[in-house]
């Protein structure tokens, strides 16, 4: 006699998230490299341009190491750049397996997210573990604030993504304008500069950015002595939470009738 198991919504929600993740999982490291190549190139990236920055400016950077000014410039913004392309694509992508109803695009959006997560940990680690055998010193003096902006910023794509995720299932050129609008974001996010190396009276042209908020407050997290001066988490939590309320009552209005196009 077989036993029916019975599962509230919430469990149902969780296994589908973990299926989906999994799913993500095999379909990114299905490849020869794998798992390897999706850690080895941006390491790979990180140290490259911290060596041509550490070439130009020396070795330190606003009395923080310019290695680890920018490893935590380029792994932010790569954390947000593929965040939000993962979970933009990952509605359309997973658009057959929402003929089961259990299955909902929400639930592919948080598996793409999550799948991101699993990237950057693997990327985290590796450049910390370079560091040490190279001698680098390896310090957070606020690891509360370091993990506030990582999510804030992260929710932040999903975010994102997820608005544009739903509009591109009305008008597939969407697609083109996130690409146009995203691509700048490697050049005014503070990657490869601080903004204390602009005038207070030209910060305005910058500090609108919460994603430069996101890594200049990172960077005083981890150096005190680096500063804070000009950004606001408190600004990046209003735009995070504006955008987050924003983007869920888009895809609670839309959903249905975006996958049915």
């Amino acid at each position: 006699m077989t036993t029916v198991i019975k599962r509230n919504k919430w469990e149902i929600w969780r296994d589908v998230i973990f299926a989906l993740f999994a799913r993500e999982i095999r379909t990114g490291f299905n490849d020869k490299f794998g798992l390897s190549w999706a850690v080895i190139n941006p390491v790979l990236f990180v140290f490259a341009l911290s060596f041509l920055r550490g070439r130009l400016s020396g070795g330190e950077t606003h009395t923080m190491p310019t290695f680890t000014f920018m490893a935590i410039g380029i792994l932010f913004i790569q954390s947000f750049l593929q965040t939000l392309g993962s979970t933009a694509r990952a509605i359309k992508q997973n658009k057959p397996l929402y003929a089961f109803k259990q299955v909902q695009p929400i639930s592919a959006v948080l598996a793409g997210g999550l799948f991101q997560i699993l990237v950057k940990g693997f990327v985290t680690i590796c450049i910390v573990v370079l560091m040490y055998f190279l001698g680098m010193d390896i310090y957070i003096s606020n690891l509360l604030l370091f993990l506030t902006c990582f999510f804030l910023l992260w929710v932040f794509a999903m975010a994102i993504g997820l608005l544009f995720g739903i509009a591109e299932l009305f008008l597939k050129e969407v697609s083109r304008v996130r690409e146009m609008i995203t691509r700048p974001m490697f050049f005014i996010s503070a990657v490869f500069f601080s903004l204390q190396d602009f005038p207070k009276e030209y910060w305005h042209f910058l500090n609108w950015n919460p994603v430069l908020h996101a890594i200049e407050l990172t960077r005083f997290s981890v150096y005190s002595s680096y500063g804070n001066e000009g950004v606001s988490l408190a600004y990046l939590t209003f735009i995070v939470l504006v955008f987050t309320f924003f983007s869920l009552a888009m895809y609670h209005v839309t959903w249905k009738q975006a996958i049915s196009r």
